[in-house]
C-alpha cells in the first residue's frame, strides 16, 4: 500500500528551491505549460508530492477501482512502417504472420468473461480486413454476457464508414494513439499522415465513442516540452482514456541502438495526466514492467488506473512483436496481485454497456 503522508521540502535534492506544490491542486495554475513542463521533470521529494496528489484525484474519482481489461490480439499484419516498432510493415516478410479464427476468437471472449473482467479489447495491426475481422463477431460477443459489456477497440486508422459499422455493430470505445503529437516527429516515427491521425480521433468522438489516445514518452529526438503538447492534445480532443509508454528500442527496428524512454518521466507523465482530468482512464501499460521489474505497481502508485491482461492465444502471444519477443505479457494473477500490493481493489468497466 501506498503512502500518501508526503513531507515537502522547501528545497530539492539538487539544492534548487522547490516549486510550490500549492499549483498541483489549483486546475488554473495546473494547465500552464510551463508548470506542466517543470513538473514533468520532478524526482525526490517533489515527485513524491505528485504522485501522492496524482493519487488523491484518482481516489475522489474512482475510489480504490483499478479497471482491468482482457485484451485478444487478432492480428500482427500491418500497413504502417513505424520506426519504433518490429511489427512495422517492412518487417512482414520476416515475421510470422497470423490472424486469429472466429472461433479462435470467441474463446478467448469466454475465458475473458470466467474470470469476471467485462471488457474486451480487442487490438491489432493497422489493416483494413481486421474491420470485418473483428466487426462480424462483436454481437455474438455480447450476446455471451449477461451483464453489461464494453467493446474496447485499438485497430488503427480507418475510413469513418468502417468507424461508424464498428460502432453500430456495438463497440464502445476506440484507443487511437497520437504516439507524439510533434507533427513532424510523428511523421519521420510513422511515416503516415499526422493530420490524418488526428482527423480519425475527432471522427471517433463525432461518432460518440468513448475515445483514448496516448503518447510514446522517450523517442529519440523528442524533446519534454512535447510531452505537455501530448497532455494539450489529448484535452483538446475531449479524449476520455489517456496513455504514457516508455519508449522501448525493440530490435529488428532503425532504432533498436536507442536509449529507452526513462520510467521517472514515464510516471511523471501518467501523474501530471490525472492531476490535470482525475475522471481520465490512465493504464499501467506492461511496457512500465518491461523496462523496470514492478513497473507497472509504480504506475499505480503514480495515479494509474488501468490494468490489461493477456487473453490471446498463447501459440499466437509470441508473433505479437509489439516490443519485440522478449516483451512482457501480462497474466490475470499479476494483475491480482499488483492490485493487491497496491491497496487497491479490481473494477469492472466504467463505459460497459447492457445488451440492447
Amino acid at each position: 500500500m501506498f503512502n500518501d503522508t508526503v513531507a515537502f521540502a522547501g528545497h530539492s535534492g539538487n539544492g534548487r528551491r522547490s516549486m510550490d506544490g500549492s499549483e498541483l491542486n489549483d486546475p488554473t495554475l495546473f494547465w500552464d505549460r510551463d508548470a506542466v513542463i517543470r513538473w514533468l521533470q520532478v524526482r525526490g521529494a517533489e515527485q513524491e508530492l505528485l504522485f501522492a496528489t496524482a493519487r488523491a484525484a484518482r481516489e475522489q474519482v474512482f475510489g480504490r477501482r483499478v479497471v482491468v481489461r482482457g485484451l485478444i490480439e487478432v492480428t500482427n499484419l500491418c500497413r504502417i512502417n513505424c520506426e519504433f516498432c518490429p511489427m512495422r510493415r517492412d518487417n512482414t516478410k520476416q515475421n510470422t504472420i497470423f490472424q486469429l479464427t472466429p472461433d479462435q476468437i470467441l474463446n478467448a471472449v469466454t475465458d475473458i468473461n470466467a474470470t469476471g473482467i467485462n471488457i474486451i479489447f480487442f487490438q491489432a495491426g493497422e489493416v483494413g480486413k481486421t474491420t470485418r475481422l473483428v466487426g462480424d463477431v462483436i454481437p455474438e460477443v455480447r450476446a455471451r454476457f449477461d451483464g453489461p459489456v464494453e467493446i474496447l477497440l485499438c485497430l488503427g486508422n480507418k475510413p469513418d464508414a468502417e468507424f461508424e459499422f464498428l460502432k453500430n455493430q456495438g463497440a464502445t470505445s476506440y484507443i487511437l494513439k497520437h504516439e507524439t503529437s510533434d507533427p513532424e516527429l510523428n511523421e519521420r516515427m510513422r511515416h503516415s499522415s499526422y493530420e490524418e491521425r488526428i482527423r480519425c480521433l475527432r471522427s471517433l468522438a463525432r461518432l460518440g465513442y468513448k475515445v483514448g489516445t496516448g503518447a510514446i514518452i522517450g523517442l529519440p529526438g523528442q524533446p519534454v516540452e512535447s510531452l505537455a503538447d501530448d497532455l494539450e492534445l489529448a484535452r483538446d480532443l475531449g479524449a476520455h482514456m489517456v496513455s504514457g509508454s516508455p519508449f522501448i528500442p525493440a530490435p529488428d527496428t532503425p532504432l533498436a541502438g536507442y536509449p529507452p524512454g526513462d520510467v521517472d518521466l514515464t510516471l511523471n507523465f501518467i501523474a501530471i495526466a490525472r492531476i490535470m482530468n482525475p475522471s481520465w482512464l490512465i493504464p499501467s501499460v506492461s511496457a512500465l514492467e518491461r523496462r523496470q521489474g514492478g513497473g507497472q505497481l509504480s504506475g499505480l502508485a503514480a495515479g494509474a488506473n488501468v490494468l490489461t491482461v493477456n487473453f490471446t492465444p498463447p501459440v499466437e502471444q509470441e508473433k505479437y512483436l509489439i516490443y519485440g519477443k522478449d516483451r512482457y505479457v501480462v497474466r490475470n494473477d499479476h494483475v491480482t496481485e499488483i492490485v493487491r500490493q497496491a491497496g487497491l481493489e479490481r473494477g469492472p468497466s466504467v463505459f460497459a454497456e447492457a445488451r440492447s
